[in-house]
């Protein structure tokens, strides 16, 4: 396996990223690091991809099509090398094509491009999915990218553009439960707290906003997110790690008492012959 790292820069910043996973593994501005670093003793990833499938299946399966696949939580592409199929000072494109491996648990003709393009101090990362099928095609896709708080993450709040009604969506086992928390009524503002994350991620499936900063008095990142379903935050609290992933997913896990017809899996979108789909999120270090 050929895995390359590239590099793409501007003025104002210096991003690293590696072809195994189409997966960020800097984003530098004037010299300061603002992703978290991989480390396996906390949270292994960084800014893993998530594709066909965002979060779990209910027992690790599904069905199309009169046969059953196994997917294990947000697919396959974290744990696959591409090909980088353009590269300049700027502009870097990682392309994915279904194999014969990938069709023993996803049994579909695709090709998905993750497109990283800087703008001054903003990093737009645009997937674009085409179904390559002679027939409809079934995906989900989600970002997960972890962002360094080396304070750790009790000094950072998340602001949104609209007052929200935080309600949470509770996980059990990796699944969407049918219970709901509310984590506050009516504000733009959430301060983070590691006992949001003793269970697993905080999950918000009917936000109004579509962007979100992440703030204390030293760093500002902010994460536009037009177009996706849904937004997750998580981080790891066994370690308390010092990062906190902020989620736009087109997609969500199973919930809990789910058929396993993938036609119908909530958060799932349908792709016709030929048809192709293009999301983009947008991230722009402020401060």
């Amino acid at each position: 396996m050929d895995v390359k790292t590239v590099l793409i820069k501007n003025s104002r910043l210096t991003v690293e990223i590696s072809s195994f996973g189409a997966e960020l593994q800097s984003i530098k501005k004037q010299g300061v690091e603002y992703l978290w670093n991989g480390d396996p003793a906390v949270w292994a990833g960084r800014a893993p991809v998530l594709f066909p499938i965002c979060g779990s299946l209910k027992e690790g399966k599904y069905e199309y099509q009169g046969k059953e696949y196994f997917l294990g939580q947000h697919g396959f592409a974290s744990k696959c090398n591409f090909e980088i199929e353009h590269l300049s000072e700027d502009k870097a494109v990682f392309l994915l094509k279904s194999t014969e491996e990938t069709k023993k648990s996803y049994p579909f003709d695709f090709e998905l491009r993750v497109c990283y393009t800087l703008v001054d101090h903003a990093i737009a990362v645009t997937y674009f999915v085409t179904n390559k099928t002679d027939g409809e095609m079934y995906f989900s896709i989600g970002a997960h990218e972890g962002y360094l708080c080396p304070e750790g993450i009790e000094d950072y709040t998340l602001c949104f553009d609209k007052k929200e009604d935080f309600l949470h969506t509770e996980v059990c086992d990796g699944l969407l439960s049918r219970n709901t928390k509310l984590y506050g009524q009516a504000a733009d503002n959430l301060p983070l707290k590691y006992s949001y994350f003793n269970e697993d991620a905080l999950v918000f499936l009917q936000l109004k906003s579509r962007a979100v900063t992440l703030k204390n008095g030293n760093r500002q990142i902010r994460v536009d997110f037009e177009g996706f379903d849904s937004l997750l935050i998580w981080t790891e609290t066994n370690k308390y790690g010092k990062y906190i992933c902020i989620e736009p997913w087109h997609g969500m896990p199973d919930f809990v008492d789910a058929t396993s017809d993938f036609t119908q899996k909530p958060g799932i979108h349908r792709l016709n012959k030929g048809e192709s789909a293009e999301l983009k999120h947008t991230i722009a270090l402020e401060k």
